[in-house]
C-alpha cells in the first residue's frame, strides 16, 4: 500500500505531531492498521524514509524509502518536514530466510546534484535543495 491500507494520505510506520515533530509510531497504533492482514510481509511508502517493524506476531512491514525525493513539506495532518538526511536514493533488499523475511536497506550515490538543478530551474527550491542535500531546510 501506499500509506495504510486504507488511506493514501495518513503514515504508518510514522506519527506526526501537532508541533510538527515526526516520530516512529507506536507500535500498537502501527498493528490496528495491520489488522485483517495475514501476510508475513507487508510494503508502504508514503513518508521515503527506509524503515522496518517487526510486529509483535512475526509480521514485517517495510518502507523501502524512496528514489528522488528524499525531504518535503507537507501539511497533513500537522505542517510538518519530512528529511532522509542523505540524498542517496534508497531501496531495500527482501529475502526469506528460513521462513522469516529479512530486509536490508541500501543507499547508493546516484546523480543528485543534475536532479537538484532540474530542480531549480522548474522553481522548485524545496525538492532542489533536498535532492542536493537530504535536508529541507
Amino acid at each position: 500500500c501506499h500509506a495504510t491500507p486504507d488511506d493514501d494520505e495518513v503514515y504508518w510506520l510514522d506519527t506526526v505531531h501537532p508541533d510538527g515533530t515526526v516520530a516512529l509510531s507506536p507500535l500498537d497504533r502501527i498493528e490496528q492498521f495491520a489488522q485483517g492482514i495475514t501476510q508475513s510481509l507487508i510494503l508502504c511508502a508514503h513518508t521515503h524514509l527506509a524503515r522496518a517493524v517487526r510486529l509483535r506476531d512475526g509480521r514485517l512491514i517495510v518502507n523501502p524509502g524512496s528514489v528522488g525525493s528524499p525531504g518535503y513539506r507537507d501539511v497533513h495532518p500537522f505542517p510538518h518536514v519530512v528529511e532522509a538526511g542523505t540524498p542517496h536514493a534508497r531501496y531495500a533488499i527482501l529475502e526469506l530466510v528460513d521462513g522469516v523475511w529479512q530486509v536490508t536497506f541500501r543507499h547508493v550515490a546516484y546523480d543528485h546534484e543534475a536532479m537538484a538543478a532540474l530542480a531549480r530551474r522548474n522553481n522548485q527550491p524545496d525538492l532542489a535543495n533536498a535532492l542536493a542535500t537530504g535536508w529541507i531546510k
